[in-house]
């Protein structure tokens, strides 16, 4: 099965947690998705990332719902992640750099150093204030995003026969576990690498869109408006929004995020559900029908074949791409025609 995108291997995408609600932030997409319930899938909005907190190394959130974002030594402290509100810089102590993963939780900040086996709690990431260094339990060892509420951890669990999963506990160092949860598919949508999970492994190929053949003795012309599909299938967009409540103030439509989400996907490794396929010359319109107007010779019992690229996620077809080539053989044209990330 395809897993979801690690926090290191994508920059500007964690995961927060402070009070109620959990957070997905996705930098890259330039919002953030809040929720009730990622088991249920309860209450998700979608909320416009503001400029001066995009493109954090790590994000995470206090009980007092003060949002932290970590960039290289210094970190921003700021109460509201769309506008910016009652920000300030400060230097992280060296203890607390090179964290791994950072969140808080039982009024103290953690940070997840993963490759050493550890875990540094302190009271202040400025000062490394009542600071110490524990051992992390094995099975605490292997998240792929760490977050916290006031009296839990959390952590996402690298996808497994039994699916996406999400772990609570309360103890980093003899893994006393809470709860293990599923996460549900409309939060999976939202997360990098998801969409294969929820939809199947992308794909892409050339479809064979029409046949045109010579079956007289003689050359024969063919001239003809040859309709094809260009863009994003509507009808496959709006599933993957359709449950979430757009707050962003008109500077992103559902449909031009679902659309962004799935452009990202396209890119991914095969590793994570994706095609490596770099999807950026092509539209983000919807679906819509364009005419092209083709002519050429057949020669006495020849066959042409009109090709068209597109990426698809399972078996679906979901990018219909402005790319034709015209064969006369029954195999797919050798060349790729989206550039390879």
């Amino acid at each position: 099965m395809p897993d979801i995108i690690p926090r290191h291997k994508i920059k500007g995408v964690d995961f927060c947690g402070s009070s109620f609600y959990y957070y997905i932030i996705r930098s890259d997409l330039g919002c953030y998705m809040r929720s009730c319930d990622f088991r249920g899938g309860g209450d998700l909005r979608i909320y416009a990332l503001h400029p001066a907190c995009q493109n954090g190394d790590h994000y995470f959130a206090d009980e007092i719902g003060q949002f932290y974002i970590i960039k290289g030594n210094s970190y921003r402290k700021v109460m509201d992640l769309s506008t910016d509100t009652e920000s300030a810089v400060y230097t992280l102590h060296p203890n607390c750099q090179g964290g791994d993963h950072y969140l808080s939780a039982f009024d103290w900040f953690y940070i997840i150093f993963q490759e050493k086996g550890t875990y540094r709690r302190t009271k202040d990431l400025s000062q490394d204030s009542g600071s110490d260094e524990f051992a992390l339990h094995p099975n605490c060892r292997n998240g792929l995003y760490y977050w916290g509420l006031p009296d839990h951890y959390y952590f996402l669990k690298p996808a497994s026969e039994w699916g996406v999963e999400y772990y609570i506990g309360n103890d980093f160092e003899d893994d006393r576990c809470v709860a293990v949860y599923s996460v549900h598919p409309d939060v999976l949508n939202f997360l990098p690498g998801g969409l294969s999970i929820t939809n199947g492994p992308a794909f892409r190929k050339w479809d064979n869109i029409q046949t045109v053949s010579n079956d007289s003795p003689t050359p024969v012309t063919w001239q003809k408006k040859v309709t094809k599909k260009v863009g994003y299938n509507t009808e496959k967009t709006s599933q993957i929004t359709q449950n979430w409540k757009i707050e962003t103030s008109g500077s992103i439509t559902a449909g031009k995020l679902a659309r962004l989400i799935l452009k990202w996907q396209f890119s991914f490794s095969t590793e994570y559900g994706g095609s490596s396929a770099n999807a950026e010359k092509e539209s983000l319109n919807e679906e819509t029908e364009v005419e092209e107007q083709l002519s050429f010779e057949l020669k006495p019992n020849q066959r042409f074949n009109l090709w068209q690229y597109q990426l698809g996620l399972g078996s679906e077809p979901v990018l219909f791409c402005q790319d034709l080539k015209i064969t006369d053989q029954p195999n797919p044209p050798p060349e790729v025609p989206l550039p390879h990330v």
